[in-house]
């Protein structure tokens, strides 16, 4: 169960490294690569993709911390 825990724990850090860095921040970054765009729409919100790469990253990053800390409870 631990060996399973630790390999779910490698793919949720490795894709929220990812997330982390599809977001744009004041040059852009890397997502600028991959037509996420600003993110500022005329109304003052963020596009669909926008909004849903944060809720992909806030999802992943609550599945990491429960997932840490189920790890640190069963070792």
């Amino acid at each position: 169960m631990e060996t399973i825990l630790d390999l779910v724990q490698i793919g949720l850090c490795v894709g929220l490294v990812f997330l982390i860095l599809m977001h744009s921040g004041k040059d852009a970054g890397l997502s600028g690569a991959f037509g996420v765009g600003s993110g500022a729409g005329p109304l003052g919100g963020g596009s669909l993709v926008e909004r849903n790469l944060n809720r992909w990253t806030v999802a992943f990053a609550v599945l990491f911390v429960v997932n840490t800390i189920v790890l640190i409870k069963i070792s």
